[in-house]
C-alpha cells in the first residue's frame, strides 16, 4: 500500500465511506462534520472516547479526531427533546454546559 494512498474506503457503523486525497491544499475542516447518532451514554462515551484520542474535544458534543476531522457525537433522544417547545432551551441550556452529552441531565433538564 502506498504510504500517500488517493483514495481510502472504509465503514462505520454499516455506512460506506470513500476519502479522496486532495494534496496539501485541502485540510479537514469544522465545516464538514460527520455525526454519529447513539442510542445510550455506553455509545456516546465510546465514540467519545475512541474518535477524540489524539485530537481535541470541544462543545455539545462536537471533537476533532486526530486527522483533523469533525464528528458530533449525540444521543437519538435529542431530536425528540428538542421538538418539546417548552423542554428545548432547558435542554439547550444543559448542553451549552456540556462537552460530551450526557443523556441523563438531558432528560432531567
Amino acid at each position: 500500500m502506498s504510504e500517500n494512498p488517493i483514495v481510502v474506503m472504509f465503514e462505520l457503523n454499516g455506512s460506506k465511506f470513500m476519502a479522496l486525497n486532495g494534496g496539501p491544499h485541502y485540510k479537514p475542516t469544522p465545516a464538514t462534520s460527520y455525526v454519529i447518532e447513539c442510542e445510550d451514554q455506553a455509545e456516546i462515551d465510546h465514540y467519545w472516547e475512541k474518535l477524540g484520542e489524539g485530537g481535541r474535544y470541544d462543545q455539545c458534543g462536537w471533537l476533532s479526531d486526530k486527522f483533523g476531522f469533525s464528528w458530533q457525537i449525540v444521543p437519538k433522544v435529542l431530536h425528540q427533546l428538542m421538538a418539546d417547545q417548552e423542554k428545548a432551551p432547558r435542554v439547550i441550556e444543559a448542553f451549552m454546559k456540556m462537552q460530551k452529552f450526557e443523556i441523563q441531565k438531558l432528560l432531567d433538564a
